[in-house]
C-alpha cells in the first residue's frame, strides 16, 4: 500500500521472503553463503556507526526538548527538506526493497515502521532485527515512521549542510529517517531506537533502555546495562533463564518489553565454547557482517579482523532456543549495571541506593585498557550517559529520574557489578573470574544475597555483601585483594576525580539528590 512518504521508484519489491532476499543478494554479488547457510556481507567504508554524522532536525517538536550538543547535533528543517527531495530524485530510477515491520513487543506502544532500501541484504537485516508482522497485519499497513536508506547516495556537505557525504538524520515531526553514504546496517536500527527514546518517555512514563533482559522460570525479570566489553551479552544469555531481548527495551507501568525482533551480536573471537547460543544461531537467515572465510572453504574465521574488529551477526530472536514468547517480561526485580573497571577499585558486586543508581545510570562508566586503542597507555575511563548516550535525545537526567521513580515504586534492587580488575589496576591485578561474576549474579537473582551482612564501601558508599555463595569472601572486598591500603586509596581518589569531572556536565539539571549518589574522595590520600 502506498503512503505519504513512499517515493516514486522504478520498481518496489515489498516484504519479500527471506529465501528470495538471500538469492537476490548472492546473484547481485552483495553476499556469499557460509557453510552454515548464513549470508556473509560487507558494509564498505563504514564498519560501525558514525556518531558525528547523526543529526536530529531542530523544529517546534524538538527545539526545547532535545539535549542539543555533540551527541544530538541539530539539523535545519529546510536543509532536511532539500536533502529529502534530492534523495527522492535519486530513487526514481532505482529498484528498491521495502519492509513493513514493528518496533515494540507491547501492542500499546508498537511503532509501525516502513523501511525502503536500495541494498537487498539491508532489507533482510530489517526483517531480522525488527518484529515481523503477521500476514493479516500487513493488509492495511500505514507506517508511523519511514526509514529511507541509500548507501549509494552521497550528500554534498557544502550545499546540504552535512559534515561529510554520509549522514543519518531523524525528523521527529515528519517521522522520517534519512540514511545515506554508509552501508553500516546498524544505523537503521539505532535510528528507530533514537526515535523511540524521544517519544516513549512522554507516553505513560515509558522508560526506554539500552539493555538486555531475561526472565527466570518463576517469572522474575532482570535487566542488564553495560557498555562494550562489560559482559552484557554473556551474562544475560543464561541457559537457566529465558531471553526477553538483547539490546533495547521499554519499562512501562506493568512490564518490560523488547523493542526488537532479533539480535545484533559481535562475533570477534566467537566460538561454540564461549557463546554456544550465538554460535548456533548463525544459520540460514542470519547475516554476518565484515567477517572472512578460513582458507579453502566456506567456514567462517571469527578471529579474522582484517576488515574490522566490529564484526557482527544479525538474526531473528527465534534463532535462540531459550526465549520468552512474546518478548515481554514482568516488572524487573533486579537491575545490573555492568562495568569493566580497569582501576581495580569498584567491588565485584555492590547494592546501590536509589540516588546511587541514578548517579551511576547517568555516568554509564566503564574503562578502556592499554592496547585496545591507539594512544591508550594506562586505564582510561569511558563514560556514556544512560549506558547509551548516542541514542538518547533527551537530557540524561530525564531518563534517570524516570528510572528512579520506577525503582522506588517497585522496590527494584539495583546492583553495580565489576567484571574488570581486582588486586590492583590493569597490568598489576587480575581480571575477576567469570565464574565468580556468574555466582554473584545468580545469588542476587535467587535472593541468596538478601539475608547476608553488608558493609558500606569507603569510597562509593554503597553496600558490599560480606559473603556470597561460590565466591571467596576476600574477593568481595577490592581493598583486601590489593594488600596495600595507600596504593588502593590513592588510585581510588584518582578514579573518583574522573567521576566528578564527568558529572559536572550534568550537575545543574540532575539536582542535589542524584549528585549525592556519587563517590566520595578518601581524605588523607
Amino acid at each position: 500500500m502506498k503512503h505519504a512518504n513512499f517515493p516514486k521508484v522504478k520498481k518496489a519489491y515489498r516484504n519479500l521472503p527471506v529465501p528470495e532476499l538471500v538469492e537476490r543478494s548472492v546473484i547481485l554479488g552483495e553476499g556469499q553463503l557460509t557453510d552454515t547457510g548464513a549470508l556473509m556481507c560487507t558494509t564498505g567504508a563504514f564498519t560501525g556507526r558514525s556518531p558525528k554524522d547523526r543529526y536530529i532536525v531542530k523544529d517546534p517538536i524538538t527545539e526545547r526538548t532535545v539535549w542539543w550538543g555533540d551527541i544530538n547535533i541539530p539539523f535545519e528543517a529546510d536543509k532536511f527538506d532539500r536533502l529529502y527531495q534530492k534523495m527522492l530524485k535519486y530513487l526514481e530510477d532505482k529498484e528498491v526493497y521495502v519492509r513493513d515491520v514493528f518496533a515494540g513487543a507491547d501492542p500499546r506502544y508498537t511503532m509501525k515502521v516502513t523501511v525502503i532500501n536500495t541494498v537487498v541484504w539491508h532489507n533482510m537485516f530489517c526483517h531480522n532485527m525488527f518484529i515481523r508482522p503477521e500476514a493479516e497485519e500487513l493488509i492495511a499497513f500505514e507506517p508511523d515512521f519511514t526509514v529511507i536508506c541509500c548507501p549509494g547516495f552521497h550528500a554534498d556537505p557544502a550545499s546540504d549542510g552535512t559534515r561529510k557525504a554520509n549522514f543519518s538524520i531523524i525528523n521527529m515531526e515528519k517521522k522520517i529517517i534519512l540514511i545515506g553514504g554508509t552501508g553500516y546496517s546498524g544505523e537503521m536500527k539505532k535510528g528507530i531506537f533514537s526515535a523511540l527514546n524521544f517519544l516513549l518517555p512522554v507516553v505513560d512514563n515509558v522508560l526506554p533502555m539500552h539493555c538486555s533482559a531475561n526472565m527466570g522460570k518463576d517469572g522474575d525479570t532482570a535487566i542488564f546495562f553495560g557498555l562494550s566489553g562489560t559482559g552484557k551479552t554473556t551474562l544475560s544469555t543464561d541457559p537457566k533463564r529465558f531471553l526477553i531481548g538483547d539490546d533495547e527495551h521499554g519499562w512501562t507501568e506493568d512490564n518490560v518489553f523488547n523493542f526488537e525482533g532479533g539480535c545484533y551480536a559481535k562475533t570477534v573471537g566467537l566460538s561454540y565454547e564461549k557463546e554456544p547460543d550465538i554460535y548456533n544461531a548463525i544459520t540460514f537467515g542470519a547475516i554476518l557482517e565484515n567477517t572472512a572465510f578460513l582458507p579453502g572453504g566456506r567456514e567462517v574465521d571469527y578471529n579474522d579482523i582484517s576488515i574490522t574488529e566490529n564484526t557482527r551477526v544479525s538474526y531473528p530472536i527465534t534463532h535462540i532456543r531459550n526465549i520468552r514468547k512474546p518478548s515481554v517480561g514482568t516488572i524487573p526485580e533486579n537491575i545490573f549495571f555492568l562495568t569493566c573497571d580497569a582501576f581495580g577499585i569498584i567491588p565485584p558486586i555492590q547494592k546501590l541506593s536509589k540516588a546511587q543508581a541514578m548517579y551511576h545510570f547517568i555516568s554509564g562508566y566503564t574503562s578502556k585498557v592499554a592496547g585496545t586503542e591507539e594512544g591508550i597507555t594506562e586505564p582510561t575511563p569511558a563514560f556514556s550517559a544512560c549506558f547509551g548516550a548516542p541514542f538518547m535525545p533527551l537530557h540524561p537526567a530525564e531518563y534517570a529520574r524516570l528510572l528512579g521513580d520506577k525503582i522506588e515504586k517497585h522496590q527494584t534492587r539495583v546492583w553495580l557489578v565489576n567484571t574488570g580488575w581486582t588486586g590492583g589496576p590493569y597490568g598489576i591485578g587480575s581480571r575477576i573470574k567469570l565464574k565468580y561474576t556468574r555466582a554473584m549474579i545468580d545469588a542476587a537473582l535467587s535472593g541468596a544475597l538478601d539475608d547476608v551482612n553488608y558493609r558500606p564501601h569507603s569510597v562509593f558508599n554503597s553496600l558490599i555483601p560480606e559473603s556470597c555463595p561460590g565466591v571467596p569472601d576476600k574477593v568481595l572486598s577490592p581493598r583486601q585483594t590489593w594488600n596495600d591500603d595507600k596504593a588502593f586509596y590513592e588510585t581510588a581518589n584518582k578514579l573518583v576525580h574522573k567521576f566528578h569531572h564527568n558529572f559536572k556536565t550534568f550537575e545543574a539539571i540532575a539536582g542535589k539528590e542524584i549528585c549525592e549518589g556519587g563517590p566520595l574522595l578518601k581524605s588523607g590520600y
